[in-house]
């Protein structure tokens, strides 16, 4: 290696690395950004031992001042405990990271002013792009057109006017999970939905297609937080009563855990006295007892779609949703055999 002595303590600089690894800058910012340019390996090499040697670490803000980008996104996500949104963060982080990008998640609490001046935040710190998981509906939505950074709308069930939108179609998979609790011979299947304050939701209504294409009178529901506490209430209202009903069907599968509890004070069985499916497919459905059948989001796909949106935006066209297909994964929650840990 062509080298001199390291440095004196004290910034270590792009060209301290050159000439200790006796090559140009170019060269090194070609390593350290992994192009435009190729590097021959044994070079790659030197740089990189050099980097090692002296400690450098790239000054992410003179980058940002020279390309214009600081390879950061944004994230804002209304309940980071829920285990969805935990997921879906790490998802996002794990494609980004591929592609070259950091992320800097947020926690709205669900509040729309803080979901409002968090993404303020995230603009004023100069991010390339912001994905916003949210549970405002309508005009409570951030009107993320205004931004002075693209956007995508994450985890939401349809398409949205001006912005680029991913999510699933909830409104399926929630049939194809009632559809499954009544091919069961359930005729009364109750259903606990997070409160969206606006209309019916895409999940009340594939529970509501399945139920009338059955034949069936529309169950009971009780409308609550997308929680354990949530679920738990309305299991309790649900199913104190002398005619419960003999299935549920769960907006989330955090509901479906408090709804698994209150059951069992109840002195009902799952699944002898009480089927029980949910939606979001996450790891808690997994390893509930009994395991929770649940529709499951396809969360890879919906970060990758996410985060390609905003680092490799189209040229022309308007905004589009990108709605994914859910999957039944059926368990012993509603009478079916056990799936296996990793499915």
């Amino acid at each position: 290696m062509t080298s001199s002595a390291p440095p004196p303590h004290g910034q270590v600089t792009r060209s301290d690395v050159a000439r200790y690894a006796g090559v140009s800058t170019a060269v090194v910012s070609y390593v350290v950004n992994a192009g435009p340019r190729p590097v021959a390996e044994a070079t790659a090499t030197r740089v990189r031992e050099a980097i090692r040697v002296l400690g450098y670490r790239p000054n992410a803000s003179a980058r940002a001042l020279r390309t214009g980008s600081t390879r950061m996104l944004g994230l804002v996500v209304p309940e980071i405990g829920n285990p969805l949104f935990a997921e879906l963060a790490v998802a996002v982080e794990q494609t980004a990271a591929r592609l070259g990008y950091a992320v800097l998640l947020v926690n709205s609490e669900s509040d729309p002013r803080l979901e409002r001046h968090l993404i303020q935040s995230l603009v004023a710190r100069q991010v390339d792009g912001i994905m916003l998981s949210t549970v405002q509906n309508g005009s409570a939505v951030v009107d993320l057109t205004t931004l002075a950074v693209p956007a995508v709308l994450l985890n939401t069930f349809e398409g949205r006017e001006g912005v680029d939108t991913v999510g699933v179609d909830a409104r399926a998979g929630a049939r194809a999970a009632v559809e499954h609790l009544i091919g069961h011979g359930h005729d009364r299947v109750a259903l606990i939905i997070g409160d969206s304050g606006e209309g019916v939701e895409a999940r009340e209504q594939g529970w509501l297609d399945a139920t009338r294409a059955g034949g069936l009178i529309d169950g009971p529901l009780v409308r609550t937080s997308f929680t354990r506490r949530g679920g738990y209430d309305a299991a309790t209202r649900l199913f104190a009563g002398p005619r419960p009903p003999s299935a549920l069907f769960a907006s989330s599968d955090l509901q479906a855990l408090g709804a698994l509890r209150a059951l069992d004070e109840l002195g009902l069985r799952v699944p002898d006295d009480v089927a029980v499916v949910c939606f979001d497919g996450t790891d808690a459905a997994d390893f509930a007892t009994p395991q929770l059948s649940t529709v499951r989001q396809p969360v890879e796909r919906m970060a990758d779609e996410a985060v390609l949106r905003l680092v490799t935006p189209r040229e022309g066209g308007p905004p589009r949703h990108s709605s994914f297909v859910p999957a039944l994964l059926t368990g012993p929650s509603c009478g079916c055999a056990a799936r296996p840990l990793d499915a």
